[in-house]
C-alpha cells in the first residue's frame, strides 16, 4: 500500500500565495511522476502540473507562469507552489504519484485532496 498525504490548502485572497505538499509513504520502490490535480464543482478533474523522476514538468496553461512544482526525493514529497492565485483556481486539489511497487508493475495512487478557495 501507497499512502499520499498532502496539505497546505486553505482560503486566501485573489492575488495570494499557497504551497502545497505531499508526501508519499508506504511500499514502493521509487516514484516515476508526481502531480496535482483539481476539480472544481461541477467539473471534472484536470491535471495542474507534473514532474517525472527525471525532473519533467508540464503545466496546465492556466497555470503557467503562476505555479511551480518541485520535488525533494529524498523526502518523496512533491509541492505546489501557488502564486498570484484566482478565483478560478478555486477546486479540490489533488496528489497523484505513479509508483513502482515491484519490478516492471507501476500503479497510480491518490490522495485524498485538500481545498484550495481564493476569493475575489
Amino acid at each position: 500500500q501507497v499512502q499520499l498525504a498532502e496539505s497546505g490548502g486553505g482560503l486566501v485572497q485573489a492575488g495570494g500565495s499557497l504551497r502545497l505538499s505531499c508526501a508519499a509513504s508506504g511500499r514502493f520502490f521509487s516514484i516515476e511522476l508526481m502531480g496535482w490535480y483539481r476539480q472544481a464543482p461541477g467539473k471534472q478533474r484536470e491535471l495542474v502540473a507534473s514532474i517525472t523522476a527525471g525532473g519533467d514538468l508540464n503545466y496546465a496553461d492556466s497555470v503557467k507562469g503562476r505555479f511551480t512544482i518541485s520535488r525533494d526525493n529524498v523526502k518523496n514529497t512533491v509541492y505546489l507552489q501557488m502564486n498570484s492565485l484566482k478565483p478560478e483556481d478555486t477546486g479540490i486539489y489533488f496528489c497523484n504519484g505513479v509508483m513502482v511497487v515491484l519490478a516492471g508493475i507501476t500503479t497510480s495512487w491518490w490522495g485524498q485532496g485538500t481545498q484550495v478557495t481564493v476569493s475575489s
